[in-house]
Parts: structure tokens; C-alpha cells; sequence
């Protein structure tokens, strides 16, 4: 395996020579030294560039940073890691090992939007949605509806889907100027958004709300909130597949946003900060706009993170 490794690592960052046992220095595509100064462990499973530091716990990162889709392929298939036996206990701690998938019913006033045959109830919730940029393909990918009578009367409804396929949680937007914009379901919000159709293997786009994740693209995942903490299944997921994340708050939630990246640092997670600053939030951007923004984005380290924690003080 060690020498599987090697000639697929081999493939995408060139020659290397050894250094000990199970430790091997490549030239390092982040910063391009002319030496081979980035040291990867295979049995350890770690690298590091001894030039400009980039380090992590996951050879797989360079492999998906680097490498072609037919590399990530390999690599998964014959080198990903059996799953750790009830993981999340073990990282975080019984208590807070929640993971929840709710299993929840939409409103029985739900009316799809992605039918063909549309009532004339539905040209207001339309209406609404083309206002605020969301097309047919939209509505169809994100299974929309509303609802023109109950509890959840003059509302966009937005289910979520849990990776069992079943939904887990659904957001109630109004589209008729309530004074009151979002009546969502009384359960909890320890869910992942729409953890069916998420790929961890990805990068994922964190927002604040659903209307923010429309745009962000298709693998956005909205806090529903700002807030995101060590016990919530989005962040033990995200730790687990060691996923890279780009992080697109609103500008209003700068503290808690430094609060989510220091705690993305503190588990070596690969974060990139989208600056959003030139709009209200993400959700009021054009996709093109916010896809310019998202290419744009800075690598955080955690020097960088330390800067930028004091000079907001």
C-alpha cells in the first residue's frame, strides 16, 4: 500500500526522495519552492511544508486539492479509511454526540411548486420567487411548495432532506409581507440542511439562510442562524471528512463568524473567508457575483485569523 501511495502521490506532485522510515519530501504546490520541502508521513498520515507551512492531518487533502478527479477516485477507492467506530462519541463526548435527523411531516397544505399542473394559488409564490432570482430548475432542485391555507398560510416552504431521505426540517418563508418573515417547525435545528444532496468530500459553502445557499451554489449549507457550535451535526460532520469550508456570513455577524473559524482552526480544517461585505448578504448577490467572490477567497490560517481578531477589537 505504502508503494501504491507513493506512485499516486508521485503523479501529482512529482519525484520525491526519502526521509526515514515512512517520511517523504515533495516540492510543495502551495508555495512552489524550488526544493523539496514538503514532508509527508504516510503511515502518519500528516504533511507539512517546512518553507511556508502548510500542514494537515489528511493526506487525502492534497489528493483533492491537486490532483484529477480520476487521482481522487483512486485514492478513495483504495486507501480511504474505514469509518471510526461511533466517531463522534469518541472526538466530542456522549453528551454532545447528537447527529439528530429529525423525521418530521410537511404541512398537509403543502402544494409542490415543482408540478406541472399548478393551481392559480400558485402565481403569488411564484411571483415572489422570481423576484428574488429563484428559477424552474431551482425550484425543482430544492422540491419547493407553499402552502395557501393553514398554519403555514402565504408561505414558501423549503423542506430539508436527512441522509435517511426523509425530511428532517422545513423552512416557512413568507411571500405576503408578514410582519413575521420565517414560522418554522417547532423541533430542533441540529440538522444538517438538506444532508441527503450534501457531498463532504467537497468543498462546502456555510450561509446564514436559505435564501443565501440558493445562491451560493450546490453544495451550500445554510446555519439557518449564525450560529454554529462543537455539538452541531454540521461541524462533526464537516471535522469527520475533514471537509475544506468557505465561509459567507453576513457582514452583521463578524464575531460570530471569527467565533466558527477559530473553531474550524483549532480541528486543521481548510477555511476560506468570502468576503461579503459590498452586500446586505449573499442572498441579495447575483450568482455570478458571489461565484467571483467565492474564487477570490483567502486561505485563513491561524496567524491570519489572530490578525484579524485584534485589529476588530
Amino acid at each position: 500500500m505504502l508503494e501504491s501511495k507513493l506512485n499516486l502521490l508521485k503523479e501529482i506532485l512529482g519525484s520525491y526522495y526519502k526521509s526515514g522510515a515512512t517520511e517523504f519530501l515533495f516540492h510543495c504546490p502551495q508555495c512552489d519552492h524550488h526544493k523539496r520541502k514538503l514532508s509527508i508521513n504516510i503511515e502518519k498520515n500528516v504533511f507539512k511544508c517546512w518553507v511556508c507551512d502548510w500542514s494537515g492531518k489528511n493526506i487525502y487533502r492534497i489528493v483533492r486539492s491537486y490532483g484529477t478527479l480520476s487521482n481522487r477516485f483512486e485514492w478513495k477507492k483504495h486507501f480511504s479509511q474505514v469509518e471510526i467506530e461511533n466517531f463522534s462519541e469518541k472526538l466530542f463526548g456522549k453528551e454532545d454526540s447528537l447527529g439528530a435527523d429529525n423525521h418530521i411531516e410537511l404541512p398537509k397544505e403543502f402544494i409542490s411548486l415543482a408540478n406541472k399542473n399548478l393551481p392559480p394559488t400558485s402565481l403569488y409564490p411564484l411571483n415572489y420567487l422570481n423576484s428574488r432570482g429563484i428559477n424552474k430548475a431551482d425550484i425543482i432542485k430544492w422540491k419547493l411548495g407553499y402552502c395557501s391555507s393553514g398554519d403555514y398560510d402565504g408561505r414558501i416552504i423549503v423542506p430539508s432532506f436527512g441522509p435517511s431521505g426523509k425530511v428532517n426540517y422545513f423552512v416557512a418563508r413568507s411571500f405576503t409581507n408578514d410582519w413575521k418573515k420565517y414560522l418554522n417547525p417547532p423541533v430542533t435545528k441540529n440538522i444538517i440542511f438538506n444532508h441527503l444532496y450534501t457531498d463532504f468530500d467537497e468543498d462546502i459553502v456555510v450561509v446564514e439562510g436559505i435564501f443565501d445557499a440558493f445562491v451560493a451554489g450546490p453544495n451550500a449549507v445554510p446555519l439557518l442562524g449564525s450560529t454554529l457550535r462543537e455539538n452541531h451535526a454540521l461541524f462533526q460532520e464537516i471535522v469527520k471528512n475533514d471537509t475544506p469550508i468557505y465561509i459567507a456570513l453576513d457582514p452583521d455577524a463578524g464575531k460570530k463568524e471569527m467565533q466558527i473559524i477559530n473553531m474550524l482552526l483549532k480541528y486543521d480544517i481548510e477555511v476560506y473567508k468570502v468576503d461579503v461585505t459590498s452586500h446586505i448578504d449573499v442572498g441579495e448577490m447575483t450568482r455570478e457575483t458571489f461565484l467571483q467572490k467565492k474564487h477570490q477567497a483567502k486561505l485563513v490560517t491561524s496567524s491570519s485569523h489572530l490578525l484579524r481578531t485584534i485589529q476588530s477589537l
